[in-house]
């Protein structure tokens, strides 16, 4: 029996997978399969790698703390380095107050947590969300995710209290005005401010098309938190460490949220996240409110302070800059050959491709997958998103190497326009 069919006969048929390609060894940007063949990984783990697959100083620094202890449950036998990068994100997180954190073990569970805090400091029930959004597949993730396929499908009814906006896109002529707009009218019609207790956007929506949240759209966010004490709440979960340039995207914005989530980049492939936020809003829960068994495991919090080191020493936040434009300028360089391609977008190395039909206009995700099937055969990974499935989204390691990543610009070209090519003749 192949390993294929192994899989669909032992695993539950929701848990999707985008290729067939079993890793059996990676190394920074390249993964090796089950049969020896070579990847190109511009998916990173959903930007979980951005140091890459098993930096050395990730991997010692695990490797160290595997010599001392696995685990003791930091709510019962505490330990120094659950402590220490606590103080280091509460240094790092943008906003000029004191700050506290907690430590959790998913990024959906970090979402959670940021709710309850919320909920606890406000004494309010109301949480705001945007068209497009992806929280996590937890119940309350999957109440504020903005897609219903495959996410939220078949798993109703979602928790209450939840209520949405359109995110600002001008692509898909929706404007920061018209956001607003519908805010003012949510106030007024089904939520009132004094029963919210929390705005949540993602600096750059991840899952619905890697579209970056306007500038205008947060600091009005934030003055309207302020006025009606409402907690603002930014998903760093896929924009932190390093990948849009800055070590979170919200600094891109000169404006802090009062609670910031996050998780995938800190821990370098080991399971971690967090909250971070203001010292009074962090502690309005009580003592064993918050926590879980494995939350800041000591391994994966020893792997988060290597991967902090690593993006300082090794300048990760230029580098990001520096490849995301390469990138940005490459596929620019393309429109005339690949008529399909109707945007491009995205800060540092959190970079998208979108594709409509040149015909009618219409989003084509037929062609997005065209192209992602295309490179995976010519070994480059890529990842499709956006709520038409129209969006190649690139989240290459940091750290990819010059000629790898010469080489994966190289597959993509080729591919984008006989994909192109294939459309325009049938």
């Amino acid at each position: 029996m192949s390993l294929i069919e192994r899989r669909s006969a032992a695993i539950a048929r929701g848990v999707g997978v985008a290729t067939q390609v079993y890793a059996a060894r990676a190394e920074n940007a390249e993964i090796w399969d089950a049969e020896g063949r070579r990847y190109i990984d511009f998916a990173a783990g959903i930007a979980v790698v951005n140091t890459g697959h098993r930096h050395p100083r990730v991997m010692a620094a695990a490797r160290d703390q595997l010599d001392r202890f696995t685990h003791t449950c930091h709510q019962v036998v505490p330990y120094e380095n659950y402590v220490s990068l606590a103080e280091r994100l509460n240094a790092a997180v943008p906003g000029d107050f004191a700050k506290k954190t907690i430590f959790v073990t998913t990024g959906a569970e970090a979402v959670e947590n940021a709710v309850k805090i919320a909920r606890a400091a406000t004494g309010r029930s109301g949480v705001i969300a945007f068209g497009g959004a992806f929280h996590g597949r937890t119940f309350m993730g999957m109440s504020l995710t903005g897609k219903v396929h495959p996410y939220k499908a078949e798993f109703g009814p979602m928790p209450g209290e939840v209520f949405r906006l359109p995110f600002p896109i001008s692509l898909h002529g929706v404007s920061v005005e018209d956001t607003l707009a519908a805010l003012e009218r949510l106030f007024k019609a089904d939520l009132p401010p004094a029963r919210t207790a929390a705005i949540i956007l993602e600096p750059v929506q991840g899952e619905g098309g890697f579209y970056p949240a306007p500038r205008a759209l947060l600091s009005a966010l934030r003055q309207i938190c302020d006025t009606h004490g409402i907690v603002l709440i930014a998903d760093e979960i896929q924009t932190g460490f390093a990948r849009t340039g800055r070590l979170f995207a919200m600094e891109h914005h000169e404006v802090a949220a009062d609670l910031v989530t996050m998780a995938k980049g800190l821990g370098g492939g080991f399971p971690i996240a967090a909250v971070t936020g203001r010292a009074e809003i962090m502690d309005a829960a009580a003592p064993g409110g918050l926590g879980g068994t494995y939350g800041g495991n000591a391994v994966a919090i020893a792997a988060a302070h290597a991967v902090l080191d690593v993006i300082e020493d090794e300048g990760l936040c230029a580098r990001a800059e520096a490849l995301g434009s390469r990138l940005r300028q490459r596929l620019e360089s393309l429109r005339d050959r690949v008529p399909q391609l109707v945007e491009v977008r995205g800060p540092g190395l959190m970079v998208a491709a979108e594709f409509n039909d040149p015909a009618d206009g219409v989003p084509d995700a037929g062609f997005a997958e065209r192209v992602r099937r295309k490179a995976l055969d010519a070994g480059l990974i890529l990842l499709t998103c956006g709520i038409y499935g129209n969006v190649i989204r690139f989240l290459p390691p940091l750290t990819t190497q010059e000629p790898v990543f010469a080489e994966a610009l190289d597959i993509l070209e080729a591919q984008l326009i006989a994909a192109s090519d294939e459309a325009r003749h049938g």
